[in-house]
């Protein structure tokens, strides 16, 4: 037997946390340093580690606790209240980085395939993605998350999976005969009726067990823990939903209980200590520096400056339409860049089923790589507190 492993975490452990102690020390969430340690030690600078199935597997269950995580500390009055917003949110979230990618691939694009406005707008689905899980962990670290604005950035990026998987369909479903878009649209809507129906039935069993029952806490939190993988997993083997949408509505189902402060904590160690780094880790892991000619140095660049534009501008008008104020759409439409391991999984999909060339999915790699990295920056920049700014300038008077 390989112990390999053993090192490897070891390595990612204590390099996450010095490099995220070195990010808070110049202001900045400590989730970037994270993400930088696996650039670091991955192929792409020291080749120290590699992404392994048992890292890849440990880092799904990673994204998953913190999903959980946030799904648990979600005001599900807030989110009620932001639910028709998110939905508008999410609809033009989706349809102007559609728009964006697919005109940007129209001038790159010199295959010759009889595909060539499919593939177009396959680039443009991928920009449809959003990764929130990066938005969670630094919004959970600024103390942000339950706020108008990080309610209306989950409930969107929920809705923006959904509508993403849909979109995704329609397009294979046209390349392959084999995929029927109707059979998808009622495995969606067969998702959010079971997953309504468990969460609901799980919360007043939960509710029940835990007014009347002097069981040990920890027993609560290894029984929220099954249910939570059960949800994950059954979103992804029966629904075609991301499994991290099954664990948010998992934590939903408990918030709000008596016990749920008490699991929460609970997560949040399990995930401080061994999940959250692997899994932040494991994106930097992924980025490999390929030789890349002019044309698509320039198609790299440019497809990532559309990436963050169409969701800022997307998601803010979504918000604005919806009465936020223009601080708040700001928000919005920065927790809503990262696009992580959602539009890698998309880019592979569509490699398999010939919808994209060889040639863009590196850039794609590195748009994923620094929308992820960035979002955390700009978000600490966009939800910065004007008493926050006081204090700094405060503390500056007194040090100078």
């Amino acid at each position: 037997m390989d112990y390999t492993y053993l090192l490897s975490i070891a390595l990612i452990l204590i390099s996450t946390k010095l490099l995220g102690l070195f990010s808070k020390k110049i202001k900045l969430p400590q989730v970037v340093g994270a993400l930088l340690a696996g650039v670091i030690l991955g192929p792409a600078c020291l080749g120290l580690i590699h992404s392994t199935e048992m890292l890849s597997c440990l880092s799904e269950v990673g994204v998953i606790v913190l999903m959980f995580a946030a799904g648990l500390e979600t005001d599900i009055k807030e989110m009620k209240r932001s639910g028709k917003a998110s939905f508008v949110i999410a609809l033009l979230g989706v349809i102007v980085p559609l728009l964006g990618g697919a005109a940007v691939a129209y001038f790159f694009n010199d295959s010759v395939d009889g595909n060539k406005l499919l593939q177009n707008i396959f680039i443009g689905i991928i920009l449809t993605a959003t990764s929130v899980s990066i938005t969670v962990e630094t919004l959970k670290e600024m103390g942000k998350l339950s706020t108008p604005a990080g309610n209306a950035i989950l409930g969107a990026a929920i809705i923006d999976d959904i509508l993403g998987i849909i979109a995704l369909t329609m397009v294979i479903s046209m390349a392959d005969s084999s995929v029927q878009i109707g059979t998808v649209l009622l495995k969606i809507l067969g998702f959010f009726v079971f997953t309504f129906a468990a969460a609901v039935g799980y919360h007043y069993l939960f509710k029940k067990w835990t007014d009347n029952s002097p069981v040990k806490l920890r027993r609560y939190v290894v029984i929220s823990f099954a249910f939570c993988l059960v949800l994950s997993f059954c979103a992804e083997e029966f629904f075609g939903v991301a499994d991290i949408t099954g664990a948010f509505f998992a934590g939903l189902a408990l918030s709000g209980t008596k016990k749920s402060d008490y699991i929460t904590k609970r997560f949040d160690t399990l995930s401080y200590l061994l999940l959250s780094p692997i899994f932040f880790a494991s994106i930097g892991l992924k980025v490999v520096l390929p030789h890349m000619d002019m044309q698509i140095i320039l198609f790299t660049v440019v497809i990532t400056l559309v990436a963050v534009l169409t969701k800022v501008l997307g998601c803010g008008l979504g918000a604005k339409l919806c009465k936020y104020s223009n601080k708040e759409a700001i928000q919005i439409g920065v927790g809503m860049v990262s696009r992580g391991e959602v539009a890698l999984i998309v880019a592979n999909k569509g490699e398999a089923v010939g919808l994209m060339s060889d040639k863009f999915f590196a850039p794609i790699v590195i748009m994923v790589v620094i929308t992820t990295i960035i979002t955390p920056v700009l978000l600490k920049v966009v939800f910065k507190d004007k008493a926050d700014a006081d204090n700094q300038e405060e503390s500056k008077a007194v040090t100078a």
